[in-house]
């Protein structure tokens, strides 16, 4: 497997003033895989400590945040060796043990010449449950569940990846039906890495839902480990609701549809934990599409987004066939799964924060805004080949944006007040 992320994690190590990094991400996203993968390609060796269940290693930080006295104590109990600036030190599932993360700020002022990498499934939640979180002296990178680019990697696909990469439109539209065929399997498999390996490797769509169906249950079965039984099924009730939510035209969160009646205050603990989890993606709505476009925020409206595709697809009991054939079962849904989908992308592919933004009265909407450099940028997607652009039109004609972006299935096109992005190409935006 390739993850893009490793690129910036060798930038990392060589930076001059380098500070411990928290990678964040969910469960089973890769997290370990890729420490571990990173330790051993661009370092002597690499030291990989996990603290779940593990409270003899846990306890080395409970005396003191003495960075020497815990480096000694580690070599000691792992009988290793530590040698600055060539031992990468791996603190995984830091969750279960907030001495640890609190330790990451002695590392930065007293021990720098020592790499430090820490993650935890769960570590979002434990954060905000009181875990002091050492603000400024740690960086952080996201890991997300492998994008298209990377899918398209680990299909043998180089090429392919290449052409989008570099965004040459002319050997992209060349090789659409390609792309259009590998995007097919994308929606289906998602990109949690060992549904991605293990499709590589087989093919077997029906060993792929089997696969996101036990993550799934993995996902639903820290609801109860790790929330109090009150907030358990506001939880569970939220996160049942997504394919739900999705599916409708107007994709604003609303919270009638997870129970009637229901009111925000009710479900807000329960959105935020799932958020904090890194399970679900918040787009919040913007009161107006002006820079920038924090400032403009409007918290009581926002679309909720599961953390990838696949397993909207499995959480949603979409039959795979469906999908892969294009036939009429799938029409319903395709919108939902393609803007799942660019979500993701732009997510994990791009430097951007979406946002989206409708009109007075909802007489239109912006699928997404982006802040591009001055500019802000409205995005709209397109599942079908009908391409009318009624929405992205009236906002052309109101705010007249220096830049209009439509993705769809069609090949690149500049039609001067706006640009067809392919489905396939999000990541050059």
């Amino acid at each position: 497997m390739k993850r893009l992320l490793l690129k910036k994690l060798i930038e990392w190590k060589d930076k001059k003033h380098r500070k411990p990094l928290i990678l964040w991400g969910a469960r089973q996203v890769g997290k370990t895989w890729l420490m571990k993968e990173f330790g051993s390609s661009y370092f002597s060796n690499f030291v990989y400590i996990s603290f779940y269940n593990n409270s003899r290693m846990s306890s080395i930080f409970e005396e003191d945040y003495d960075a020497k006295r815990i480096i000694n104590a580690i070599e000691v109990n792992q009988h290793v060796k530590i040698t600055p600036g060539e031992t990468l030190l791996i603190f995984d599932e830091v969750q279960t043990a907030p001495k640890v993360v609190e330790s990451l700020k002695y590392f930065c002022e007293d021990a720098p010449e020592y790499p430090v990498m820490a993650a935890g499934s769960l570590l979002g939640v434990s954060i905000h449950e009181g875990v002091s979180f050492p603000v400024g002296k740690v960086d952080e990178f996201h890991l997300y569940p492998m994008n298209f680019r990377e899918f398209l990697l680990a299909m043998g696909e180089d090429r392919l990846f290449e052409y989008v990469s570099n965004a040459d439109y002319e050997r992209i539209n060349e090789f659409s039906t390609l792309y259009k065929e590998l995007l097919k399997q994308y929606l289906c498999v998602g990109g949690m890495p060992e549904v991605v390996e293990r499709f590589v490797e087989k093919h077997d769509f029906s060993e792929v839902r089997e696969l996101q169906l036990a993550i799934l249950s993995q996902y639903e079965g820290d609801f109860g480990k790790h929330v109090s039984s009150n907030e358990m099924p506001r939880i569970r009730m939220t996160w049942q609701s997504l394919p739900m939510q999705l599916a409708k035209e107007n994709k604003k969160f609303f919270f009638g549809q997870v129970k009637e009646g229901a009111r925000q205050k009710d479900f807000e603990k329960a959105i935020q934990w799932l958020v904090d989890a890194g399970l679900v993606y918040k787009v919040n709505k913007v009161q107006k599409p002006a820079m920038p476009l924090k400032s403009y925020v409007d918290f009581s409206s926002f679309k909720l987004f599961l953390i990838d595709v696949g397993l909207l697809g499995a959480l949603s009991e979409l039959d795979i066939e469906s999908v892969i054939q294009g036939n009429d079962l799938f029409v319903e849904f395709k919108g939902a799964l393609i803007e799942q989908y660019v979500l993701e992308q732009l997510m994990s592919d791009t430097q951007y924060t979406p946002y989206y933004y409708s009109g007075e009265k909802s007489t239109y909407e912006t699928d997404f805004l982006i802040q591009k450099r001055k500019d802000v940028v409205p995005i709209e997607v397109k599942a079908e080949t009908n391409l009318k652009s009624k929405s992205l039109r009236a906002y052309y004609d109101k705010f007249l944006p220096a830049l209009a972006l439509r993705v769809s299935s069609s090949d690149y096109i500049d039609q001067g007040w706006m640009k067809n992005i392919p489905l396939w190409c999000v990541s050059a935006i």
